[in-house]
């Protein structure tokens, strides 16, 4: 262990430049008193390593000693290391490995490609989660994660969206993180299903294994499902009229689907409106989109959705109404 750990020294030094003892041993995982006894153990093999005491100092190499990494231009230095460790690695608990991997790689490469790094860094930033999305992964993905490398069968408990509890037998094909949110792609009746890792209430490995289909790949099929997936999302078609103002702020209420509903529409009426025809996943998911938009959207068709809204509005009307009644009398 402590070769590795020597070695992984070496390369932050190189990576990184001037590092304090304090920094070297949060890093390391070790004590100050330890770093002092890597770096002399550094010294003795060679490594011209040096430390400088009082404000600014800090253990640093000789400047000319490096292990350049060559043939990778600096715009190709920059593209790698705008990778920071992505929060579902971290999930899969292989963020520090990726980072140990970075670090040994940044410390190879000349100074100018390592100054490319961090002003990279400091440049570009990936948050691979939406609005309002926290990180759960559920309390079984190292579970699904062990079954999927292992090539072992998982008894899984999920529930699914009418709150039913199915308790199935699966064979784990994969894992895909998508928006951060990870789904478990796995055989059911000789057919890959997905299963999202966070609804699943329970997972235990089995003691059998199952044979994986020599000419599944799960990037292939992952494309296919989400092409597939989007085609059905929208079958619920609503065909409304938009007010100008609306117009403007209409993919705020409904969606990105929205701006291409708008550059398909014909040009506006002599009032300013236009008519356009816009998906939605059922009729739910119509009203609820469409009637905070109150008079500026009408409703042209279908019939259910119009007096849908008309139903909710009365309601709302008269829920207020008779409150004021009350407070008045």
């Amino acid at each position: 262990m402590r070769a590795d750990r020597l070695l992984s020294m070496l390369m932050l030094l190189q990576s990184r430049g001037r590092m304090t003892a304090l920094d070297l041993a949060a890093e390391l995982g070790i004590s100050e008193r330890t770093v002092y006894r890597d770096m002399e153990a550094l010294s003795i093999a060679g490594i011209p390593v040096y430390a400088e005491r009082g404000p600014g100092g800090g253990i640093a190499l000789v400047e000319e000693y490096r292990t350049n990494l060559t043939g990778m231009t600096s715009d190709e230095a920059r593209a790698l290391f705008l990778l920071n460790i992505p929060l579902p690695l971290q999930q899969l608990g292989v963020g520090g490995e990726l980072n140990a991997a970075l670090t040994k790689l940044a410390a190879a490469l000349p100074e100018s490609s390592r100054k490319e790094q961090l002003a990279a860094r400091q440049r570009i930033h990936l948050d691979a989660l939406w609005w309002g999305q926290r990180a759960r992964p559920g309390p079984h993905l190292s579970v699904v994660e062990q079954a999927v490398f292992q090539e072992r069968r998982l008894a899984i408990r999920i529930r699914t969206i009418f709150e039913a509890d199915i308790d199935l037998e699966v064979s784990p094909l994969g894992l895909v993180a998508k928006a951060s949110e990870w789904y478990m792609v796995a055989l059911r009746k000789d057919a890959p299903q997905v299963y999202r890792v966070r609804w699943l209430l329970r997972a235990d490995l089995l003691p059998d294994r199952f044979n994986r289909p020599q000419d599944f790949d799960l990037e292939r099929f992952w494309r296919v499902y989400c092409e597939e997936t989007e085609a059905d999302r929208h079958i619920y078609w609503a065909t409304v009229r938009v007010s100008t103002h609306m117009a403007k702020r209409l993919r705020w209420y409904v969606g990105e689907a929205a701006d291409e509903a708008l550059e398909k529409a014909g040009p506006p009426d002599e009032k300013g409106w236009r008519v356009v025809e816009l998906p939605f996943e059922n009729v739910e998911e119509a009203r609820a989109r469409l009637l905070p938009c109150g008079r500026d959207v009408y409703v042209i068709e279908p019939l259910p959705l119009r007096l849908g809204l008309v139903d909710f509005a009365t309601q709302i009307t008269r829920l207020y109404a008779e409150e004021q009644e009350r407070s008045q009398g």
